[in-house]
């Protein structure tokens, strides 16, 4: 074992781990991490709850109370899993506590099946918040051109927000200005600026997953040179636009009201191409501020043998930029691809929320009590 994981704290990145299910929090698995694996967040989306609600570890009292109680199935999923993102913010409260706020976070997102219907993103917001109940919440938003002013309404009435399905440098500008306009409009109705914290959720591995792909199909030496390059060049790209919008008159004026800069967030970062290190998207995504989101295989191999050797982000915007052109240059849209990984994203989370449904619906009839 290392203490790489030390040194990603010491460098200023949040280790959370992006993963939930009632088993990791009776078990003591969570507090576990926290105490030894310098976890500090926890992140969840609707993939994960299907894998745990489906897994059916601890879940069965709950499902028989609310099947007793003949509860929608949609209301069924909404009290499991705020019951989970509950549970483990009390448990890392402590974090929250001494991070004034900033770390002992836990992340639990809208339904997608509202990812591009606003005024309904607002409300689930506002619902989840309250059904929740803990300070240590941020409520997910995605990136669609919908859930934009979403992000600015939520911020805006005090509620902390996780922005996610962030893929591209344009869009995640956009979503930096509709958190400052969120602040501005808390800021306008006399709420407390220091209470309201934000991550935003920038995508790793699934552009390279993309781009490889399509660099694959040219089969060029050119585009075998440029594999496995993008993912970490878009990334460092979003880090340069985050510090630039953070150093603007504009936050300025919102920094002197005590508000939180919203840190960039390093999701889907397990590698998905055995070629590359499996540490790929933590050893080389290190700068101040960030958040860095894994799966718990992910998180265990960094601990192991991951090499954090500072900042690698500092210094490589041109490099970067280089490498964005270079597989512009051989045929392959940048902005084709980020839509396409939007709107796939939208799409998987969909389809595990349906999923999730159709198992929970099925337990429930299971576990429903016979009449008389």
């Amino acid at each position: 074992m290392t203490d790489a994981l030390k040194r990603l704290s010491e460098e200023g990145v949040a280790i959370w781990l992006d993963d939930l299910s009632r088993k990791r929090i009776t078990s003591g698995n969570l507090a576990e991490l926290i105490d030894q694996q310098h976890v500090v967040g926890v992140t969840t989306n609707p993939s994960i709850f299907q894998k745990a609600i489906s897994g059916g570890d601890g879940y069965d009292q709950q499902l028989a109370d609310l099947a007793a109680r003949k509860v929608t199935v949609e209301e069924a999923i909404r009290m499991i899993t705020t019951a989970d993102v509950r549970d483990a913010a009390d448990i890392l409260r402590p974090v929250y506590d001494s991070t004034q706020g900033q770390d002992g976070r836990v992340s639990i997102e809208v339904d997608p099946r509202l990812a591009h219907n606003t005024k309904a993103t607002v409300a689930e917001a506002k619902q989840l918040a309250w059904l929740v109940d803990r300070p240590n919440t941020l409520i997910k938003i995605p990136a669609t051109k919908a859930g934009l002013p979403a992000i600015t309404e939520t911020i805006g009435r005090g509620i902390s927000v996780n922005v996610t399905l962030i893929f591209s440098l344009e869009r995640y500008r956009e979503v930096m200005d509709a958190y400052l306009a969120g602040l501005e409009k808390a800021k306008a109705a006399g709420i407390d600026l220091s209470g309201i914290h934000s991550v935003a959720s920038f995508f790793v591995s699934r552009v390279d997953t993309e781009i490889d792909k399509r660099l694959d199909a040219l089969g060029t030496p050119e585009a075998k040179a440029a594999r496995g390059k993008a993912g970490l060049a878009n990334a460092r790209l979003a880090y340069e636009a985050y510090e630039e919008v953070f150093s603007s008159d504009r936050w300025a004026a919102l920094d002197k009201a005590q508000a939180n800069k919203q840190r960039p967030l390093w999701a889907s970062t397990g590698v998905k191409d055995k070629a590359y290190k499996d540490t790929l998207y933590v050893d080389d995504l290190v700068a101040p501020n960030t958040v860095n989101t894994m799966p718990e295989a992910t998180l265990a191999a960094a601990e192991d043998h991951g090499r954090i050797t500072g900042n690698t982000i500092a210094g490589t915007y041109e490099q970067a930029r280089a490498e964005l052109d270079a597989v512009e240059k051989l045929g392959i849209s940048y902005d084709d691809v980020v839509q396409l990984l939007e709107d796939e994203g939208v799409e998987k989370f969909e389809a595990s929320w349906n999923d999730l449904l159709k198992s929970t619906e099925a337990e429930l009839e299971r576990l429903a009590p016979s009449e008389g």
